[in-house]
């Protein structure tokens, strides 16, 4: 038995041959043209045929992933119309007088270069889509066509990478798992996986030319490969799949239950989405109600300030389609690890702790207006609220209040309809968790993000790797903050969520129902497993001891 060790994608459990994929490496050789014009139209005639394969991939991944993963195709889309590549390729064909098919591998190669070294990983996951969509004109102008990974049964895919336009073209019914050498956590392809429910590593060490057609065994819960398992190791991994399978079908059984507990305590279950293409997963997973819409990702998109109007039609599509639920508009958190250049927000030395988020509105009240103008029109299709990050202080409510009053009446001047809006405050800053008995008088409820507590009350930035050992939000100062906050709030008679991470976090489900949490808001996929722990639970009989033991 051999075991490569990878990391995990998504933690399921494949029991099945090795396939290898190889794919068919495009030679690029460097021909002279005499005819540039007539190499930049054949360079162009590619770029819309890949256009148009983009397309019809887009469509078959709507149908099979949802619409937020095969947003990775429009985003193809939108790089070969970039015009910094576009005019990499078309300069380099005229100044050099060469083929089409030399520029493109020039260009996608000094792309990716670039992309590689940037700081952000983001950034560093954008190198494998140029190189995807580079790959798929090389294809093109070769006059080769790019089939979809074949196999005649249920396989275990191993490759060098996979792109995200391979991994969506696999046959789902004949692929177990995938296994690659390369590939980034936070790629496309890792969140296809994910939404696939594909299990998958990457970053093996596995050599491919040992290990085609041989029995393996993918554990994405321990990013292992195991080779040729022996006879226990076989065992054990198929008992954990059939475990895996009857916990799926379990909590397929669980829609449409209220989220209550043995003893009669109720939670609401929330999701947290980025965009309109998140829906599908929220009400694919039974949530009930966005508790958080991240509005910030419609700033992150554009080149330039939203209008209203843009703003407008997609809070009202959020609240037409969560047709009266309750749907949780944060306004916008730009700023730390969320800059858009437009905002000219220039360097700091510590942005997490600098201008961003409601420090941005409230000095810039014309921004801040813009936004609550469309969410206040939005209000008028279904039930929406509005909560406003990095709040510090009464003063900065008050002002906000002010400013809200006046949105609202000149709405009413114009005579634009407007519902009730429940106005509510992150909190997610040790100020405002020690305040919070003052601001509960001037909020309709809070929202806890636990991210920004705990690297602000444990003084770590949790996007620093060397802290990761020191990083605990399990820590007793953080969980007592959140009990504190829940406490205030119901003396004051509003009701308190979770919409951080640690909000999905089964080991402390038991422990937010003890305190008297209302809400929690989590990714549309963790919903129906906290629902199965809620469902099971007698806080009658459990109470006390969580209290104890975690506070």
């Amino acid at each position: 038995m051999d075991i490569y060790q990878g990391k995990s994608v998504f933690g399921g459990i494949a029991i099945g041959k090795v396939c290898v994929y190889h794919k068919e490496e495009q030679q690029v050789k460097r021909t002279r043209v005499d005819d540039v014009d007539g190499e930049i139209a054949r360079f162009h005639q590619a770029k819309d045929v890949a256009a148009d394969q983009l397309g019809k991939l887009y469509d078959k991944a709507v149908k099979e992933v949802g619409e937020a993963s095969a947003a990775i195709f429009e985003v193809h889309q939108m790089m070969l119309e970039d015009l910094d590549y576009v005019e990499s390729i078309e300069n380099i064909i005229k100044t050099q007088s060469v083929n089409a098919e030399f520029a493109v591998a020039e260009t996608s190669g000094n792309f990716q270069t670039i992309f590689a070294s940037m700081d952000d990983e983001y950034m560093r996951g954008r190198a494998a889509d140029v190189k995807d969509v580079s790959e798929r004109l090389l294809s093109i102008l070769h006059g080769n066509h790019q089939d979809a990974l074949h196999a005649t049964e249920p396989v275990i895919i191993a490759a060098d990478d996979l792109a995200p336009s391979e991994t969506v073209q696999l046959d789902k019914e004949k692929v177990l798992a995938f296994v690659t050498l390369h590939g980034s956590t936070n790629s496309h392809t890792a969140i296809l996986a994910k939404t696939m429910n594909i299990p998958a590593l990457i970053g093996t060490d596995m050599p491919l030319d040992e290990v085609e057609g041989k029995m393996a065994v993918v554990d994405g819960y321990e990013g292992r490969i195991y080779v040729e398992p022996d006879e226990e190791t076989l065992a054990q991994k198929k008992a954990k799949l059939e475990e895996d399978v009857e916990k799926r079908n379990l909590l397929q059984m669980l829609k449409g239950r209220e989220n209550v507990t043995i003893d009669g305590q109720k939670i609401m279950l929330y999701a947290n989405i980025g965009d309109l293409k998140d829906l599908g997963m929220v009400m694919q997973n039974d949530a009930g109600g966005i508790g958080l819409f991240r509005s910030e990702f419609i700033y992150l998109d554009k080149e330039t300030f939203p209008t209203e109007e843009e703003q407008f039609k997609v809070y009202k599509t959020v609240a037409e389609t969560m047709a009266g639920k309750r749907v949780i508009i944060r306004t916008l958190d730009i700023g730390a690890d969320k800059q858009a250049d437009y905002f000219n927000l220039g360097k700091e030395d510590n942005p997490a702790m600098g201008y961003r988020a409601i420090r941005i509105c409230l000095t810039q009240p014309e921004i801040f207006k813009t936004q609550l103008r469309a969410i206040f029109r939005a209000s008028a299709y279904g039930k929406v609220a509005i909560m406003y990050p990095m709040i510090t202080s009464v003063e900065e409510v008050l002002q906000i209040k002010k400013i809200v009053e006046e949105v609202k009446d000149e709405l009413r001047y114009q005579k634009i309809a407007f519902g009730e809006v429940e106005q509510g405050i992150m909190i997610e800053t040790p100020a405002a968790a020690m305040i919070s008995d003052l601001l509960a008088k001037e909020v309709d409820f809070f929202s806890i993000g636990t991210n920004d507590l705990t690297q602000y009350t444990l003084a770590i930035d949790r996007q620093n790797e060397k802290l990761d050992d020191f990083y605990n939000p399990h820590h007793k100062a953080v969980l007592r903050l959140i009990a504190k906050v829940v406490e205030n709030s119901h003396k004051e008679g509003i009701w308190t969520g979770i919409c951080g991470e640690l909000g999905a976090d089964p080991e402390l489900t038991k422990l937010f129902l003890a305190m008297g949490v209302d809400e929690l808001s989590v990714s549309p996929g963790r919903i129906l497993g906290l629902r199965k722990i809620i469902l099971e639970t007698d806080m009658s009989q459990c109470r006390e001891e969580m209290l104890k033991k975690y506070l």
